[in-house]
């Protein structure tokens, strides 16, 4: 019986995995792909600030699923995971429903031989009263949208003259790399929806505030590089407030740890992660705090050989004789994933499994159109700090590379050409 390998979550890595694995297994017919998501559509979660702000036109980013697994060889199941079986090694899906509440699938069971989970994780909001009703999150193309047309709408009532004030205020909780970006292009944006006639409210009347309770932007970065982006986001007429934790957010507000009150009328919450709760009860699996599952070297879970796990869902040593596990980065996942082909391949031939070490290749933060900021990290080069121009170009270029892993070099060469004749040709912000 052809070996069935089943992966669960269709984000960039999983995707990606999907995508190689059909192009080598699955066309040679040496295994049985399957990639299951709840969405149709893939979009590239680093963009989501783009779409939240309206700077990018995520129905023109997405990717089919179904015909991404038409052109590369694997077999597409749209669901959501809701249960495991180990020791009949298949997975439960639960029932499908439209906007409406009407069922387009059944629950349904797939089996598998190899299973690999890559379900992404959500923002944790740390139990904070009030941050759940009050904010918006964005983990999926879904709320950066519901962001954007809030966004749009309190211009448009301006702009009728419903409004009298003349101002916006945003406060974004979370000053990793989405809320930093997501300041810096909303910042944009106020510039653009002026430019389009929508000038009631005027660029300079946005009032953005972020707020983090560490000391410094960019925690996770070195502080050569989120010193200058601090500097550049207050001549943005960006607010930043660092060692200022929210304690609580009303309809209205935020409430600090140290007394502030932050009024705002749109609210996003980007600070930490977490992975979706399914998995701290999974059939037995171990899991850790943030409901990762813990994995070996190898990707595999820690309690099952046939079960692999990579990603934000994922808790894999660092190998350093540490507890310290690979932190949650795109970058890891893409090379998670790299690993994964390998591995798969091997099990298949019965070899020994490869064992995962994570390379740092530095981080890229994005200033919408006014900057980008970064280190980009190398055997030969050491850590070099990049700003700017070529910062930018170092940024764009991450996209291509996802890009290139899904569709190739020449196809992503033609939608490159594509986007630069849309970008000369038509509006630069989403108006709908």
């Amino acid at each position: 019986m052809t070996h069935r390998i089943v992966i669960v979550g269709g984000g960039a890595g999983g995707l990606e995995l999907a995508t190689r694995l059909g192009r080598t297994l699955g066309k040679r017919g040496r295994a049985n792909i399957t990639l299951v998501d709840a969405n149709l559509t893939h979009i590239w979660k680093p963009l989501l600030h783009e779409v939240a702000s309206g700077s990018l036109n995520s129905s023109e980013d997405e990717l089919n699923y179904v015909a991404q697994a038409k052109w590369n060889h694997f077999e597409f199941q749209l669901g959501r995971m809701s249960g495991l079986d180990r020791a009949q090694r298949r997975i439960r899906l639960a029932a499908t429903l439209d906007e409406e509440g009407v069922e387009l699938l059944p629950e349904r069971e797939l089996t598998y031989d190899s299973l690999v989970i890559a379900i992404g994780s959500t923002t944790n909001d740390f139990g904070t009263q009030g941050a759940a009703q009050n904010c918006i999150f964005l983990d999926t193309r879904e709320q950066a949208e519901r962001f954007h047309r809030q966004l749009l709408n309190h211009y448009l009532r301006a702009h009728a003259g419903k409004t009298d004030d003349g101002q916006i205020s945003v406060a974004i909780v979370g000053a990793g790399a989405t809320g930093v970006e997501l300041a810096a292009e909303l910042h944009h944006a106020a510039r653009e929806l002026a430019a389009y006639g929508l000038n009631n409210i005027q660029p300079q009347n946005m009032r953005i505030t972020l707020i983090e309770a560490g000391p410094r932007v960019l925690p996770a970065l070195p502080e050569r590089i989120s010193q200058p982006v601090h500097q550049t986001l207050e001549k943005l007429g960006v607010t930043v407030l660092v060692g200022t934790a929210v304690s609580e957010v009303t309809e209205h507000a935020l409430l600090t740890a140290n007394g502030l009150e932050v009024t705002a009328s749109l609210k996003v919450w980007a600070a930490g992660i977490r992975a979706p709760a399914l998995l701290k009860e999974l059939d037995g699996l171990e899991s850790n705090r943030i409901n990762q599952l813990l994995v070996r070297q190898t990707l595999q879970t820690t309690l099952d050989d046939n079960i692999f796990a990579f990603g934000d869902c994922a808790a894999c040593p660092v190998g350093d004789g540490s507890d310290k596990t690979i932190p949650p980065r795109a970058q890891a996942a893409h090379q998670q994933a790299s690993l994964l082909v390998k591995s798969l391949t091997h099990r298949l031939l019965g070899k020994p499994l490869p064992t995962f070490h994570y390379k740092d290749y530095g981080s890229l933060i994005s200033l919408s159109r006014f900057s980008a900021v970064g280190n980009l990290m190398g055997n030969l080069m050491g850590s070099v700090k990049l700003e700017g121009w070529l910062a930018r170009m170092f940024y764009i270029s991450l996209y291509r590379m996802h890009q290139m892993a899904l569709y190739g070099t020449f196809r992503t060469l033609l939608l490159m050409l594509s986007d630069r004749i849309g970008r000369s040709t038509e509006p630069r912000l989403k108006l709908h």
